[in-house]
């Protein structure tokens, strides 16, 4: 199991929270369920954040002498699973205590430490149909959930649906077993696409796209980083004053769409099983696009082309859209429908991002102290995806999705407040860098890039 457990790894945090961070005065815990034809078995690991620790280990350390005995690791266990509450077609049942596995309290205090409990359910002979509902309520007053299945591994079980609250400590999961028809039409809030997709819903497919990309922090910086640049003209190794509204809008517009047909291709041929490629040199050279882009809008390196180097490192970024698709099993011809749902819920998702801090672009592109923003953005894209980079080929830990994940926490209010900083900016000229740009006559353009220079 605990092979599967990592390797739904990617999809399960896709379908977390949005860009959840795991933060000091949070205790993270992350719960994955496999349905059986008989059990279910359950992984949970938490994780106490700095701030909380002292609460957590007060209910583990019971005697306070800084050793967690086995005694002590099996009765905090057993208190995890009183605190969680299952039912199986509407009826309570009692979880199995399978194992456990708890770090140094040092690991903890710094933050770091896993806790790592393993469980089974029994299930009763049941329907064709059949619902599991999962509640933790364990220190709810400090903690922070996740919640989701595994694409099961017996193909007589077929996942229709999975609803959670908004905190996720409450999960539903529906699914139909081999031996009666099945109509996920009665199921509450479960939109399918009969015929197409067999028991997979299309608005769910959707909604998983979208989830993709909001927590597909490495894909969205480098579809910004790539952004930053395009209200600018490039002269030489320089970018130059505002390229004018239309043009930069234009850019924006070319970039995007070069980027949705690349990693659109791909995702398509991918998920019909064209074409296949492991997906660690895939994340690794993701993060290169990312580097590249960040170099790009440090120095013109392709000025005039972002849309076709858009296109071609979409090409890659598509490859790991499909990655997650293959997660859910669909058949050959089921994806069909599959890669529409999923690429229209990507392409949802990267136009609110791209609407969200286009104005901004636009606005604050005309300012002289732009220049700040835009070499303030490409360094962090830059550290970032070189720290990406070593994790990846290396395999260390240097938590640069939590240093991401962080700031992508904070999204909403960072393009509120640079949208409304930009607002305030427009409204008074003498701040805006309202000369004109470079001339296209002969001998004119250096002549005015030398004022424009930012």
């Amino acid at each position: 199991m605990n092979t599967r457990f990592v390797a739904a790894a990617a999809i399960f945090l896709s379908l977390g929270a949005g860009a959840f961070a795991h933060r000091l005065d949070e205790y993270l815990q992350a719960t994955i369920l496999s349905v059986e034809n008989d059990r279910i078995e359950v992984s949970m690991r938490l994780i106490p954040g700095v701030a909380v620790s002292s609460i957590v280990l007060a209910g583990i350390d019971t005697n306070g002498d800084g050793v967690i005995s086995e005694a002590e690791q099996r009765t905090y266990a057993e208190r995890v699973l009183r605190d969680l509450s299952i039912m199986v077609d509407g009826k309570s049942t009692s979880p199995t205590l399978v194992s456990q596995k708890f770090p140094a309290i040092e690991e903890i205090k710094e933050g770091l430490g896993e806790i790592q409990i393993q469980f089974t359910v029994d299930l009763a002979p049941g329907g064709p149909e059949r619902r599991i509902v999962f509640e933790n309520h364990h220190h709810n007053e400090i903690s922070a959930y996740l919640v989701n299945c595994l694409v099961p591994r017996d193909p007589s079980i077929r996942i229709l649906s999975q609803n959670r609250n908004e905190s996720q400590s409450f999960y539903q999961l529906d699914y139909a077993q081999a031996g009666g028809s099945s109509d996920p039409s009665t199921l509450k809030g479960w939109s399918t696409v009969r015929g197409s997709m067999g028991a997979v819903g299309f608005a769910s497919i959707f909604r998983l796209g979208m989830r993709h990309i909001a927590g597909g922090t490495d894909h969205l910086l480098f579809l910004l980083a790539l952004l930053l640049p395009a209200p600018l003209l490039a002269l030489g190794s320089r970018w130059v004053g505002f390229a004018g509204a239309r043009r930069s809008l234009l850019q924006i517009l070319k970039v995007v769409t070069a980027f949705t047909i690349g990693h659109s291709i791909t995702l398509a041929l991918a998920a019909l099983g064209l074409v296949r490629v492991s997906t660690h040199p895939i994340e690794v050279l993701i993060a290169i696009s990312i580097l590249v882009s960040a170099i790009h809008a440090l120095r013109p390196l392709f000025p005039g082309r972002e849309a076709l180097i858009a296109a071609f490192f979409g090409l890659i970024h598509g490859l790991a859209f499909a990655a997650t698709l293959e997660e859910l099993g669909l058949g050959r011809w089921e994806r069909v429908a599959g890669i529409l749902a999923f690429n229209l819920g990507i392409e949802t998702m990267q136009l609110i991002a791209v609407a969200a801090i286009m104005p901004s672009l636009v606005l604050l592109s005309r300012l002289r102290s732009y220049s700040v923003i835009r070499i303030g953005g490409a360094l962090f894209a830059g550290v970032a995806s070189v720290g990406w980079i070593v994790e990846r080929l290396l395999h260390v830990d240097y938590s640069v999705d939590v240093l991401v994940d962080a700031l992508a926490h904070h999204a909403v209010w960072i393009a509120g407040g640079l949208f409304l900083i930009s607002l305030a900016c427009s409204l008074k000229p003498k701040l805006l860098n309202t000369q004109p740009p470079p001339s296209r006559c002969p001998g004119e353009p250096r002549r005015f890039a030398r004022k424009l220079l930012v």
